[in-house]
């Protein structure tokens, strides 16, 4: 604790804030949030902390502090740091990552099914000026310049008792990340599953390949020719459960297999393949066409009009264990191996109606998490390794015990978009795997730039979606050669030290450490640093148009390897290390060094 001369007496032996003490501070516009009220100072390593309620702050490491408001009602947590040599606003939903917002613009609310309450102002060099995390997830969280002084303001507000923890350290912003997402992690180990090796492995998905248009022989021939190119888990999406192919979801709520008819044995044929089969629901729905709707459709969160469905109501026990027993079929009586919980998001309202009698609490977020639980024990009671895939924005650490993979939502042939969603989720995923939405491209896409799409999400799990029948000989080979490489370096690539650059450029180069192994990404004409005696292999990936990879720093020889988009050798040789060399990749290509 920082007591700063004269203000002993603003502070309780204990290191608590005196209750009588209040401080006005500059008064803030802010038209989308609620008003802050008194807060009172708080002083820590060098931080300027304004409280409501009674408060504590200590140090937990260097440049870390942890700060605790507790209070009858809302209290709030704000805090301030000079807005200097900053680039970037980093969080990890979509799309919000890069500019700074205004102190005035409204603040993000996040809950167990949207949003994960941390954050950093990064600042030039790719350190952190300041990242933060919530410890629960239902926060209401500020953030932005203050144009009367040029600083950056922080603030967060919960009911009752709110812990933060505020890194100042200036170390690199995804190594302050990864240090929060170690804190959410410390003392829940028990309470968050193994993750099955399947759900780190690629994956095919048939939404963009095939829509709502799903059979047992379309999807059984693209698992086998999936397999053959390195995909071990086959996702089926909508369409199973319904014969209309207008889309919309008026038929969710039944999960009847109709369009994979003897389902079982439809598994059993995936089975033996050797690739794993999960299938997907839209948890929250209840199509107004389904016979669901006359039996639960009275409990409704929300009416969807526009999907054809109601959101069902999770503070009761009759919605959540219809919702849970129709999932829970999936692996208990079709033998599959896990689920696409999708729409989970759709839970996160702050507009809900008043609960009847026979809720069990008034809580969506506990509603949420009760069917989540109840759906997890109930599917790893039959398959202890049974996998669970939620999607981008519902990333909270509270879902971790009930989840074994995130995927990016939905940027259909949007490479850098989906690099930029896999980074953003991964650095606050923790143990949890992330996955890329899925890959699709024309079917005149040159193999270059399947190899492209592929490098865009290599710190990624990759999902394809195409048909893959209709690929021709090169674009299967870089399809192949890719998933390959994602294989073989699965230590590296996606439980590595990750270091992604220039969030406020959407990372135009990332690197994963791990194992002896260095991987990078290039997705801009940026030399590559392969100084550091750490590493045996270290592998470049050029996404770029130029070729010229120049290589920066390190000293003596390692043998190169250069293939292109195909995985075909183009060159071989010695490179000398240290003399800022440059070696032709071509697009889509991988240059391999390894040292003796």
């Amino acid at each position: 604790m920082d007591e700063r001369p004269g203000m002993d007496d603003r502070l309780s032996t204990d290191g608590r804030l005196s209750m009588d003490e209040t401080l006005s501070t500059t008064d803030i516009w802010e038209p989308h949030a609620p008003a802050a009220g008194a807060l009172r100072p708080l002083y820590a390593e060098g931080l300027d902390l304004r409280v409501s309620g009674a408060a504590t702050a200590r140090a937990v490491g260097d440049g870390l502090v942890e700060v605790t408001a507790d209070g009858d009602g809302d209290v709030r947590i704000e805090w301030r740091v000079p807005c200097v040599d900053a680039t970037a606003f980093w969080t990890p939903e979509p799309r919000g990552t890069g500019w700074l917002p205004a102190a005035w613009s409204a603040p993000r609310r996040t809950g167990l099914a949207g949003g994960a309450p941390i954050a950093a102002l990064v600042g030039t060099g790719d350190v952190a000026i300041c990242a933060f995390a919530a410890e629960r997830p239902d926060v209401l969280a500020g953030a932005g310049v203050v144009e009367e002084t040029g600083e950056f303001r922080f603030w967060a507000q919960a009911a009752g008792r709110l812990t933060v923890r505020i890194d100042t350290s200036r170390r690199h912003y995804a190594r302050c990340l990864a240090g929060l997402a170690a804190w959410w992690r410390t003392g829940r180990e028990a309470d968050i599953p193994d993750i099955p090796e399947a759900a780190r492995r690629p994956a095919y998905s048939t939404w963009y390949a095939m829509h709502q248009d799903v059979s047992p022989k379309a999807v059984e021939t693209q698992a086998a020719l999936g397999k053959e190119l390195g995909m071990d888990v086959v996702i089926v999406d909508d369409g199973w459960m319904t014969a209309d192919r207008t889309r919309g979801y008026g038929h969710c709520g039944d999960w009847e297999p109709v369009s994979l008819p003897d389902t079982a044995a439809h598994v059993r044929r995936v089975h033996d393949l050797g690739v794993q089969y999960m299938l997907w629901f839209a948890l929250p729905f209840i199509g107004k066409d389904s016979a669901a709707f006359e039996r639960i459709g009275r409990s409704a969160l929300a009416d969807a009009g526009h999907m054809g469905a109601i959101v069902a109501d999770p503070r009761y026990p009759e919605v959540r264990e219809f919702l849970t027993g129709r999932l829970a079929r999936a692996v208990e009586e079709w033998g599959m191996d896990g689920l696409k919980v999708d729409f989970v998001d759709w839970f996160a309202r702050t507009d809900v109606p008043p609960v009847g009698p026979e809720a069990d609490t008034e809580s969506v977020d506990e509603g949420v998490e009760l069917l989540l639980a109840g759906l997890r024990r109930r599917i790893a009671a039959v398959k202890p390794e049974a996998m669970i895939e939620h999607r981008q924005p519902y990333v909270s650490p509270g879902l971790w015990p009930y989840v074994t993979m995130i995927r990016a939502t939905d940027c259909p042939l949007s490479p850098q978009e989906n690099r930029q969603r896999t980074i953003d989720v991964r650095l606050a995923a923790g143990p949890v795997p992330v996955h890329a939405d899925m890959l699709m491209w024309h079917p005149a896409e040159p193999p270059e730039q399947i190899a492209c799409h592929l490098i865009n999400v290599l710190f990624a799990v990759p999902q394809v979606s195409v048909d893959l029948a209709a690929q021709s000989p090169g674009q299967r080979e870089a399809l192949a050669f890719w998933l390959g490489v994602v294989r073989e370096h699965i230590g590296t690539l996606q439980l590595g030290d990750l270091r992604p650059a220039r969030p406020d450029l959407g990372y135009p180069m990332v690197t994963a450490t791990g194992g002896g192994t260095v991987a990078v990404a290039r997705y801009a004409a940026l030399p590559v640093d392969v100084s550091g005696d750490d590493w045996h292999t270290l592998l470049v990936a050029n996404a770029d148009a130029d070729p010229d990879v120049r290589l920066t720093g390190g000293g003596g020889t390692a043998a190169a390897t250069v293939q292109d988009a195909r995985g075909r050798i183009v060159r071989q040789g010695v490179v000398e290390l240290g003399r800022d060399g440059v070696v032709p990749v071509p697009r889509g290509g991988l240059l391999t060094l390894r040292r003796p």
